[in-house]
């Protein structure tokens, strides 16, 4: 068996928070100790999003952490022709449609049904040509989502099946800005550089179940998935400001070791027994992803709690 590629994808949108430094460090070990290759890849095709410098304090968080990798640093927004070679394909079999509706059309839709947390599901009102397409507007790019079951086994979170028609809809792929979203960009991306493992947080679990019909359809190899729980605020909710700033840079700016914040989350995450720092390599040689704690961590402010 050939030993796995896995990726560490940090987006240059923000600072590196406590919730990114658990998911990189279980995608780093998971790799490093089955002996395998860590490819880095700057997700940074999020427009206005982008923030100047984000990139390099990234760099330097997960290098802090002690979190390497092998070969140069792949930026998405050098890879633009690959992605717009995979929407022509995509257009060629009649998978992918322009798409003038705005969020709010969505929203306001009568047919729109609704999908919890993620809002309403498209209608498929120019996948149907009821839109007027023939205009000056920019347009979106939808993908043409099959109906029935998607199934794939995660390693971590088990047998994972969505209807991804019923209960995501078509989803975009090309934004109407001229670059690709989110889930066109990954597919490529992951097949072009060989990767064949995923780790990453369990909020990316309906992601998966969209990109599974993107493999399929453009005929590239499937890595595994392995989805594992966020870490949360005592309120139950997904890390965020209001539960103060958790982001790497202000505990290295208040002189917290790096293996006092790899210690914490190996603790939490059922790595090791008590919060004794230590550091990420340190890690490798006992790691198993079945004994990762199958629950989300809380964080209640300090690494002693």
């Amino acid at each position: 068996m050939k030993a796995p590629v896995g990726r560490l994808a940090p987006s240059p949108t923000g600072v590196l928070h406590l919730g990114n430094a658990r998911s990189f460090l279980l995608a780093w070990l998971d790799i490093r100790a089955q002996a395998g290759t860590i490819l880095m890849r700057i997700e940074d095709l999020d427009g206005p999003r982008i923030r100047a410098g984000a990139e390099q304090a990234a760099l330097e968080d997960l290098q802090w952490l002690g979190l390497d990798w092998d070969g140069e640093v792949v930026r998405q927004s050098e890879r633009l022709d690959l992605y717009h070679q995979a929407l022509q394909q995509l257009e060629s079999m009649q998978r992918a449609y322009p798409c003038v509706c705005s969020r709010k059309d969505v929203e306001q839709a009568a047919s729109a049904p609704h999908a919890g947390e993620e809002g309403p599901i498209y209608p498929g009102t120019c996948r149907q040509g009821i839109a007027d397409t023939s205009t000056a507007t920019p347009s979106n790019y939808r993908f043409v989502v099959n109906s029935g079951v998607t199934r794939f086994r995660d390693r971590f979170a088990g047998d994972i099946q969505y209807e991804v028609a019923e209960q995501l809809g078509d989803f975009v792929i090309w934004k109407r800005d001229g670059e690709p979203a989110y889930q066109l960009a990954v597919v490529v991306d992951d097949a072009a550089m060989g990767i064949t493992s995923v780790l990453r947080g369990n909020d990316l679990l309906s992601s998966a179940a969209r990109q599974v019909q993107l493999y399929e359809a453009l005929d590239l190899p499937l890595p595994q998935f392995a989805h594992t729980p966020l870490i949360l605020g005592e309120d139950g909710r997904r890390l965020a400001k209001r539960h103060g700033d958790t982001s790497l840079r202000a505990f290295r700016e208040a002189g917290v070791s790096a293996e006092t914040v790899i210690g914490w989350l190996a603790w939490k995450s059922g790595l090791i027994t008590s919060a004794t720092p230590c550091s990420a390599a340190q890690l490798v040689a006992d790691f198993d992803l079945q004994q990762v704690a199958p629950g989300a961590i809380t964080w209640r402010g300090s690494f002693t709690a």
